[in-house]
């Protein structure tokens, strides 16, 4: 009996001679146990590419805009530059001493210092030489002053206009996710739609800073073999330990449904 049984068979799918105990066709990488397989085996031909998770494969898994509690660590820094700014508009550098012009002595001091002790007159005349050096005329300290308060507001409003930049460019972000593909929408003044397929995923990686475990939210990062974006980064979403795992599982469900192989 055993010697009757076929040693090879032809693969349901591609037709190739393998092994009669071959689990998984080395020619066309399909698994040779699953439903699919058995519904090939009793109907003769192989399905429509991918005509049985095609539902399944537009289904929604995720779909997310980047959260704005994640601007809380951008909002941080930009208050620390508002007290700086804040610091230069109120406090009048230009009245320190350093800025200040030393009271010269009179022609009958000077003579006296100088029949007395002439060294330490000559010493005394070159320290006042060098504390004028930055000395300042009252027309330089409205000028300074002018400048000072001047610059304090233009940082102020350069913070501003760069918080709400970033938060106009993560509210006009949006992400969806699928069993086959990442799509995402981007951009403020010229809107872009675009797509990473699943099996072009070759790693990814999920990030969160203090602000961000406090707040909720986390930065996804992958890494791609697709020409546009080899680095994508889903930026300050909420619930990123869900996004990192259904990425990884769908990404390892097409690489063996494509029969993909990343190479280190």
């Amino acid at each position: 009996m055993e010697e009757n049984q076929p040693r090879t068979k032809k693969c349901p799918f591609c037709a190739e001679t393998i092994q009669a105990e071959a689990i998984k066709c080395r020619f066309c990488n399909e698994f040779l146990n699953t439903e699919k397989a058995k519904a090939v085996q009793a109907t003769g031909s192989p399905p429509p590419p991918f005509a049985k998770t095609e539902k399944q494969s537009a289904q929604i898994l995720f779909r997310a805009k980047p959260s704005l509690w994640g601007m809380v660590g951008s909002v941080v820094k930009g208050m620390f530059f508002i007290a700086l700014a804040v610091f230069l508009i109120s406090y009048p550098i230009e009245t320190l001493s350093i800025f200040q012009a030393d009271e010269m002595p009179t022609s009958e001091s000077y003579e006296y210092i100088a029949a007395s002790e002439p060294a330490e007159a000559n010493i005394n005349e070159n320290l006042q030489q060098d504390d004028s050096f930055f000395a300042l005329t009252e027309q330089q300290k409205i000028i300074f002053a002018t400048c000072r308060f001047v610059g304090g507001i233009g940082l102020i409003i350069l913070v501003f206009f760069a918080l709400i930049l970033k938060a106009i460019r993560l509210k006009m972000t949006y992400y969806e996710i699928t069993a086959d593909r990442i799509e995402f929408t981007r951009g403020i003044f010229d809107r872009k739609v675009d797509n990473i397929d699943m099996f072009r995923v070759i790693d990814l990686k999920l990030r969160r800073s203090l602000f961000d475990c406090i707040v909720g939210v986390g930065t996804v990062g992958l890494v791609t073999t697709d020409k546009t974006d080899p680095k994508f980064t889903f930026e300050k979403v909420k619930n990123p330990r869900k996004l990192y795992d259904i990425i990884k599982t769908s990404s390892l469900d097409a690489d063996q449904k494509r029969g993909v192989i990343h190479l280190e």
